[in-house]
């Protein structure tokens, strides 16, 4: 298509460029945030302790985490941009407390291991989802009928306890994620298609919202190569 104005596209190709960008910013900052939270007390025994040994804490953590993410998802577009910005920080910051847990599980050659390694795959498939022709918004139907999948069959495996099954999930739930993360990049690289007249206001709310879905994506990866890997303690 031949526009009649010949500085739209410039314009806008710089202003997907700065959305992408953006997102990436703004999850990295979440999985620093996150790391942070979640080595620095890792090193606190007393507050280990008292995490690990609380259930109805670290239960209590996690159910707000999930009503987070829930609540920002469908809500965001109707939150400040401030109010978007704290949630989405609050959101890592809880994820750290309740990561923190894995340093007593796995070494930490393991647990480096499966960071690098999520790194390199979440890249590649990033990558990957700019660079193709294919259109990935008929894999999301599927995808997320693999994640509810994942569910059931790790809800079923705390009875059956099968190391088979567990393995089976942790695979699995790796090439969902992996399907995921280019699903939800894609999707991003659409918004910046469409979003050359945006407010400000609007721009970081769209920044933090794709932000969340790598975050999530990037998080899950992480978790599943940590059961693939692990070397627990």
């Amino acid at each position: 298509m031949i526009y009649g104005n010949e500085q739209t596209y410039p314009r806008a190709a710089a202003r997907d460029r700065s959305i992408i960008k953006n997102v990436y910013l703004w999850m990295t900052a979440g999985l620093a945030l996150t790391g942070v939270v979640a080595f620095g007390l890792s090193s606190n025994q007393s507050i280990m302790i008292a995490l690990v040994s609380n259930r109805v804490l670290f239960f209590g953590i996690i159910i707000a985490e999930l009503g987070l993410v829930m609540y920002l998802s469908a809500r965001i577009q109707k939150m400040s941009a401030a109010a978007a910005t704290f949630a989405f920080a609050l959101y890592a910051f809880l994820n750290g407390i309740t990561l923190s847990v894995i340093f007593l599980a796995y070494t930490g050659t393991t647990i480096s291991l499966a960071f690098f390694t999520t790194a390199a795959t979440f890249g590649a498939m990033s990558l990957y989802a700019m660079t193709t022709k294919r259109d990935l918004s008929g894999m999301g139907h599927y995808l997320m009928m693999g994640v509810l999948g994942i569910i059931i069959v790790s809800v079923i495996n705390i009875f059956l306890k099968s190391p088979a099954v567990y393995y089976m999930i942790s695979y699995i739930g790796v090439i969902v994620f992996m399907g995921l993360t280019a699903y939800d990049t894609q999707k991003i690289l659409s918004w910046s298609a469409r979003s050359g007249s945006i407010s400000e206001e609007q721009y970081i709310k769209f920044s933090i919202m794709g932000a969340l879905k790598l975050y999530l994506d990037f998080i899950n990866i992480f978790l599943f190569m940590l059961r693939i890997f692990g070397r627990r303690r």
